[in-house]
């Protein structure tokens, strides 16, 4: 995940700026970068890690009071020093490159309307030396800059589409920096002496600042020697609260949140967004290199995973056989390896796991490796792990770090990774038209915005955690695609409330579970608008019948209301094959805030463990 730095000082800031990007270093990245003001716009980049990075700035005596700097995840363009942060921009017209820079800008996020915005630029003059969006954002400043750079910024991230942090300076005007979020993560560190800063990660700022503001949705941030001041989405000045961070544990800080859970449940579309960063087209090298030739080799997935990673494999088993039109297994990594199995070389073998440790996982993998099965790939969130080292081929999610036992973000961000691999496979085999691509790729983008929508729902989430805090048993029920995220929902619930929580494929209600159904077993049912609502819609009359209380999950043209029994919660959007990402959500929420009420250790739920690296 990106990692930005930012700060204004009356001393050389080049040493905290490159120290914070160290901090940072735990994130993963493929390059790095600072920029500073010295009488002009100077900076450094590389492809190398961030202590290369100071050998250079080193060497080419870089130094100045007011700067950025950036560790970059490479996905929007190759990994290379002209896609590597911070981007400036020269102005427009021919020879612009020539001329002194005057803009210098650092960006997490991706911004969904790049292409349009670029037409536009590019059509005013302005000349692109990177791939990355970053760089449309760097022009659009310059070309409504007009002497005041925070009112720049404004009306430039008033253009701006998807989700973003973004630190800028400029070199007519010194020992100031503005900052601005949406979707991704920024703070600010007030320092002593008058210095400021921002970052990604109040962990960058360890050692330097404990005074740390936590900056909302939509705000805008001027940072100057000895002031800063922030106004709010609506461009109203704004007053966010200075928290003390403990400067050793800058990473795990909570900010405003109660519990790491809650947080990271929050941190969704940022961590979405980080995953999905420069995805502009599907081509089976985004898992690596000879991805194309294994793609193309292979007639069958096998999905290994345990727990929570187990039922994002089992969700991408309707895409891959749906779309991609794959024949697919998914198996529970503990067990595959302790049974008989008839292995096909011409399976693709694909690990789920968040810390690429689970010691499961990684002996089902070798398990399948010793049976011939050597085409492998893995969905995982840490780049340096033992599961990246031994498979073949790799998709990094970005989840960031995730401190909560109860995973969240990590299921999300596997869920796109997935639906990512889905996509490629479709497109190797031919299966995947423009059309199609486009339109994926088009609801992809969207997805930060989309799940910022149903963190929305929380107050009408906590109302149903109310109901639920007094319960010892729940059903989970969904149908097809969101039958996965039923056994998700109700392996959450188990997790940090320890309310005994079973899911079921709906069809199967009268097969036996529907004796459990009383008035004091509440069912929660995900019911999407798809072709099997109508079904759904009986399987939901069956526990009525029975004096079940239901707790639904409906979307807006669904036609479900509430009444004596029911209880709904409309989703803001119908999202098609991508909807068990969002539909997952409220199900965090619901487990989250029925473990508030009953009082439970949400982080560190009794008997578990975050990462189970012993058999």
């Amino acid at each position: 995940m990106c990692g930005i730095v930012g700060a204004v000082s009356s001393r050389n800031i080049v040493p905290i700026l490159v120290q914070g990007l160290q901090r940072l270093e735990y994130r993963g990245y493929d390059s790095c970068g600072v920029a500073v003001y010295a009488g002009g716009l100077q900076r450094a980049r590389s492809t190398a890690r961030v202590a290369e990075l100071l050998e250079q700035v080193g060497k080419d005596h870089i130094e100045g009071t007011t700067g950025i700097a950036h560790t970059r995840w490479a996905t929007h363009g190759a990994p290379a020093v002209h896609n590597a942060h911070p981007h400036f921009s020269h102005g427009p017209g021919d020879g612009a490159a020539a001329k002194p820079a005057r803009i210098a800008l650092v960006h997490n996020g991706i911004i969904e309307n790049h292409d349009e915005l670029r037409a536009a630029l590019q059509a005013r003059g302005y000349a692109f030396a990177s791939q990355t969006d970053t760089e449309v954002i760097s022009h659009l400043v310059d070309s409504l800059y007009d002497g005041d750079l925070f009112e720049a910024v404004k009306q430039a991230v008033g253009q701006l589409q998807g989700a973003y942090a973004i630190a800028v300076f400029c070199k007519d005007e010194p020992q100031r920096v503005v900052g601005a979020r949406f979707g991704s993560p920024l703070i600010l560190g007030v320092g002593k002496e008058g210095e400021n800063f921002l970052a990604s990660d109040a962990m960058a700022l360890a050692g330097v600042t404990d005074q740390i503001v936590y900056l909302e949705e939509g705000d805008v941030v001027d940072l100057q020697l000895g002031k800063y001041w922030i106004v709010d989405k609506t461009g109203k000045a704004a007053s966010r609260p200075v928290r003390t961070v403990h400067a050793h544990s800058g990473a795990a800080e909570l900010g405003p949140y109660r519990h790491y859970m809650q947080k990271e449940i929050f941190e969704q579309p940022r961590a979405i967004a980080d995953t999905l960063e420069g995805i502009e087209g599907i081509v089976p090298e985004l898992f690596g290199d000879g991805a194309y030739r294994v793609f193309q080799e292979i007639d069958s997935v096998l999905i290994l995973a345990c727990g929570t990673s187990y039922y994002s494999g089992c969700a991408a088993k309707y895409w891959l056989e749906g779309i991609a039109q794959i024949p697919t297994q998914v198996e529970i990594a503990s067990e595959y390896r302790y049974r008989d199995s008839v292995p096909n070389p011409r399976t693709l073998v694909v690990t789920i796991t968040q810390s690429g440790e689970t010691a499961d996982t990684l002996s089902a993998l070798r398990h399948a490796q010793s049976l011939g099965m050597t085409q492998t790939l893995t969905v995982c969130n840490v780049a340096t792990s033992a599961m990246v080292r031994e498979c073949k081929l790799a998709y990094l999610t970005r989840a960031g770090v995730e401190i909560g036992v109860a995973s969240t973000k990590a299921f999300t961000t596997q869920l796109a990774g997935l639906f990512l691999l889905t996509l490629a496979l479709a497109q190797a085999k031919g299966r995947l038209s423009e059309a199609q691509e486009a339109a994926h790729l088009k609801a992809m983008r969207h997805l930060p915005a989309a799940l910022s929508a149903v963190l929305a729902l929380e107050p009408q989430i906590i109302s149903w955690a109310e109901d639920f805090a007094g319960k010892e048993n729940a059903l989970f029920l969904g149908r097809g695609l969101h039958y996965p995220i039923a056994l998700e929902g109700a392996l959450k619930l188990k997790e940090i409330t320890y309310i005994h929580a079973e899911a079921y494929a709906a069809g199967e209600l009268k097969h036996g579970p529907l004796a459990l159904v009383t008035s004091e077993m509440p069912v929660v049912t995900v019911a999407p608008n798809d072709t099997l609502l109508e079904k759904l819609k009986s399987n939901m009359q069956e526990v009525r019948a029975r004096g079940g209380v239901l707790y639904v999950l409906a979307d807006a043209d669904s036609r479900i209301e509430s009444g004596e029994g029911i209880h709904v919660i409309r989703m803001p959007e119908h999202y098609g094959p991508l909807s068990p990402l969002l539909h997952v959500v409220p199900l965090q929420l619901l487990a989250y805030h029925t473990a508030v009420a009953r009082g439970t250790d949400v982080d560190k739920p009794r008997n578990l463990a975050k990462s189970v690296t012993v058999e």
